[in-house]
């Protein structure tokens, strides 16, 4: 553990802390030093965020006070969907549209699956109300009467909702009739969070437009409570508000985070790519694999030229959520999925986690199933503790007998069923990254896997063999990456406007529509700087392409922009075919400046000085035990470690294997190559 230090001055302490669903990670940049904090996820999340900010001051040896910036990312929005304990939400659509919810999109997820089980909505029949009106793209045809606005008011107080989501046809055109309706329903329904898809989603495609204000109105209030019981709690600690880390990898204002919860879906994920392009720039690494593999699942994601790939087309839980976020693909494996033995006799593992309570049953807080971890403990690749930083020490004993009762149950040695648990995991985990490189026309083998996550580091050499990568990288800090990625993050706002012209647009059509979200942007942020990009597509086709729209507009630029990508994603472009605009995307990012990067390679251990091994274990490798050096981080030197060989700090352990090599770089870096 580091030794305390002093706070410098203002601006120098800043915090960043992670909540999954296992762990909850903090970072402490203080006076040039850097702090590091593990522990176990609590119930009530803010409660473990300011345990974990506590624990990580005063280990440095200062008082929250000191603290300049504090950023935050949560899982409460996932959680509240993925187990559906969102708030009681009710919608007001055009009439003959109340069902767009339940029907959907005519497409489905299995093809061949006779009987699809389609999600519920979220908002159940009776409480989806009607309201007669009509726009269209000519204006309005049907107007809005008073009469109307205060029937449908007086029916939502019947009913008590805790949200409403307004959803009306054509708002994304012409949005009078939703903010009328908005703010009638604001003064009579004064308890209830009113979400207008003209604010959310000023986007064409009713269903994606309706679906992703349902999510927000439906999840709103939830993150709301939680994100004033923080503020709550951190201001009576001493710290400072919290920004809030955004599913498109920036950060957000508390006060504004609060009132919008769509957007924090993806929040800790989004973290965890912003801190893996962030420290592999360190080591001049711009195109990468982002591997997180944390307790309950593993996040993977591509990034190109220092970006990470963002998109808007996400179904998460199975409702679409039509906002800018990161493109992660999240399956559920990590180290506490855990092991079973199906009806046909075959060993599976996950999506079940043991979480944090109970945790695996190497944790000995009464854990019963085999898990990932406890098949790494018995394989030799985990010491005795999970480290300082989290305070967890693990019970072999209480491993290996679930271990066996697994071994027994499937007539194989335990040897063989710690492998096979980990083959199975990383079976999963290779096709997840296929998904996000393969399958979208990337060769994995021209990208460096970033191996990150408590678990990540312990399975990045074999996921590595696999997809045919000959290095990896294991950031400095890797186990508490997304919460350095927290306090790494951009300060970020995104605007969508659809503008459908279907062939006579030019450079004044593109100037007019950024001009209006630019004086948007510029009433919420101080002195942005803007990425513009926009939505194309060859006439006839239904779905568009993205690309950034450079400065002076330029139209012919512009479509070739857009045939290169279209030629990128389809093998083949059409030159000559009319091109349409659909819609204008703005990103208004104050760029992070505080901090340096040489902070967070503090204590990561000098390139160059003499170090030794701290001892030696057995460990399974290749069907045999073999002896295995064990290394201490933080005390590697230059020099070259060959595996077999397993690296240990406080938040993660890296495993080296037999043919592999690992070293630091003049960073702090850890670099796994294969001989």
């Amino acid at each position: 553990m580091e030794k305390p230090v002093a706070a410098s001055g203002a601006g120098d302490v800043l915090l960043g802390i992670d909540v999954g669903g296992t762990f909850t990670d903090a970072v402490l940049l203080a006076a040039g030093r850097t702090f590091r904090v593990k522990l176990l996820t609590t119930a009530d999340q803010s409660e473990g965020v300011i345990a974990a900010a506590l624990l990580a001051m005063r280990h440095a040896g200062i008082v929250p006070e000191s603290v300049d910036w504090f950023a935050h990312g949560m899982t409460t929005a996932t959680n509240a969907l993925l187990e559906r304990k969102g708030a009681l939400t009710a919608s007001v659509t055009t009439a003959g549209f109340r069902d767009i919810l339940e029907i959907g999109r005519q497409n489905r997820p299995r093809l061949y699956d006779l009987c699809p089980q389609r999600p519920s909505p979220l908002i159940t029949g009776e409480m989806r109300l009607v309201v007669q009106e009509r726009v269209t793209p000519e204006g309005e045809v049907v107007p809005l009467a008073r009469e109307e606005m205060e029937r449908v008011a007086a029916k939502l107080k019947e009913m008590g909702p805790e949200a409403v989501a307004v959803c009306l046809l054509f708002s994304f055109l012409d949005p009078s009739h939703e903010q009328a309706l908005g703010g009638l329903l604001g003064r009579e329904l004064p308890g209830a969070h009113i979400s207008l898809s003209s604010q959310i989603l000023p986007q064409f495609r009713e269903y994606e437009r309706f679906s992703t204000t349902a999510v927000d109105a439906y999840l709103t209030p939830v993150v709301d409570r939680y994100l004033r019981k923080l503020a709550r709690r951190g201001k009576k600690a001493g710290l400072p508000e919290p920004a809030i880390m955004q599913s498109s990898g920036g950060v957000l204002p508390l006060h504004m985070a609060a009132g919008r919860a769509a957007p924090l879906l993806l929040s800790g994920p989004a973290a965890g790519v912003v801190g893996a392009i962030f420290a592999s720039a360190m080591s001049s690494v711009d195109n990468l694999i982002a591997f997180d593999m944390g307790g309950t699942s593993t996040d993977v994601t591509l990034a190109r030229n220092g970006s990470a790939e963002l998109t808007d087309e996400r179904e998460i839980g199975g409702f679409p959520v039509a906002l800018p976020m990161v493109d992660v693909h999240t399956i559920g494996a990590g180290g506490g999925s855990i092991a079973r033995v199906d009806a046909g006799g075959a060993l599976r593992v996950g999506p079940e986690s043991a979480g944090a309570d109970p945790g695996p049953a190497c944790y000995g807080q009464g854990g019963t199933g085999a898990t990932v971890t406890d098949a790494n403990l018995c394989l030799g690749y985990l010491g005795e503790s999970l480290g300082d930083a989290s305070g967890i020490r693990l019970h072999r004993g209480k491993a290996i007998i679930v271990m066996e009762q697994l071994a027994a149950e499937l007539g194989i040695s335990l040897e063989e069923a710690a492998v096979g648990i980990r083959q199975i995991v990383g079976a999963g985990m290779v096709k997840a990254l296929r998904v996000i490189s393969v399958e979208r026309g990337y060769d994995p083998r021209q990208f460096v896997l970033v191996a990150f996550g408590g678990a990540g580091p312990m399975h990045g050499a074999d996921l590595a063999t696999d997809l045919g990568i000959n290095k990896v990288l294991v950031p400095v800090g890797c186990g508490v990456l997304s919460a350095l990625g927290m306090v790494a993050g951009d300060r970020r706002r995104d605007w969508v406007r659809t503008v459908l012209s279907p062939g006579g647009w030019d450079e004044k059509t593109l100037q007019a529509a950024f001009d209006q979200m630019e004086r948007y942007a510029a009433a919420e942020m101080k002195c942005p700087h803007f990425v513009r990009q926009a939505d194309l597509r060859y006439k006839g086709q239904s779905h568009e392409l993205t690309v950034n729209v450079e400065l002076p507009y330029n139209r012919a630029r512009l479509s070739d922009a857009f045939e290169q990508a279209h030629e990128n994603a389809y093998g083949f472009s059409s030159r000559g075919e009319d091109v349409e605009l659909v819609n204008v995307r703005l990103a208004a990012v104050i760029r992070s400046q505080r901090f340096r990067k040489e902070l967070i390679a503090a204590g990561a251990g000098p390139a160059g000085k003499q170090a030794t091994a701290a001892g030696r274990r057995s460990a399974f490798f290749g069907g045999q035990w073999l002896v295995a050096q064990i290394w201490r981080r933080e005390n590697l030197g230059g020099e070259e470690v060959a595996g077999p060989a397993v690296i240990e700090e406080d938040e993660a352990t890296t495993v080296v294997p037999p043919g592999w090599i690992a070293q630091l770089d003049d960073s702090g870096n850890m670099w796994l190559s294969s001989i």
